[in-house]
């Protein structure tokens, strides 16, 4: 993606273990101009981890972005109306947020935020990290991607044997992703080859 001006609502589910990748790829997008306002589900906002405090987390993450982000279902209502965000993201995208997404539930900050954003028509990318893609999750993946305006960062297994059923996007992607959706377009293969067993 070329540098240039573009508004982001980056939402942020409980996915604890990908939030190194998530400050490392926010970063990358504010350095290429785009302005990230972050929007915290209460788990990513409150819980600490043995992956990071949520304290260090929104700290690193409003450093990098310059914004405190958007905290609660009623700051995040107001997206909509104010035609705030340009594209959104959820990133990572839980399995539990991508069920709820799908049957229409809005009962966090960043479902809010999802639904106030697609009300104007405009894009939501999917950041997937869940252990439970290819079973219970794997029907509402398939309805998501026949549902307009939604699109998905590559995806593949990343550990086959010991979580089969696992599937997290390639962080790295989420650029790419969002030049796609900017155009109405699913950024393809869709699906990538598994990590290795060995990978590190």
């Amino acid at each position: 993606m070329e540098e240039y001006k573009l508004t982001l609502g980056l939402g942020i589910t409980g996915s604890f273990c990908t939030f190194g990748k998530i400050l490392r790829t926010t970063e990358a997008l504010v350095q290429k101009g785009i302005k990230v306002i972050p929007v915290y589900s209460r788990h990513a906002g409150t819980l600490d981890t043995r992956f990071m405090t949520a304290e260090v987390f929104q700290n690193r993450m409003q450093e990098i972005t310059g914004e405190r982000g958007i905290q609660s279902i009623v700051q995040a209502e107001t997206i909509g109306p104010s035609g705030l965000f340009d594209v959104m993201a959820i990133a990572p995208c839980t399995g539990n947020t991508m069920a709820k997404l799908q049957q229409g539930i809005v009962d966090t900050t960043v479902l809010m935020a999802a639904k106030a954003h697609l009300r104007n028509e405009k894009p939501l990318v999917l950041a997937i990290s869940t252990n439970d893609a290819l079973s219970m999750n794997l029907r509402n993946i398939g309805l998501l991607m026949n549902m307009k305006h939604i699109y998905f960062v590559p995806f593949r297994q990343d550990d086959y044997q010991k979580k089969p059923h696992s599937l997290v996007a390639d962080f790295c992607r989420l650029e790419e992703t969002i030049a796609a959706a900017m155009k109405e377009k699913q950024l393809q293969p869709v699906v990538l080859s598994p990590m290795p067993v060995d990978y590190k």
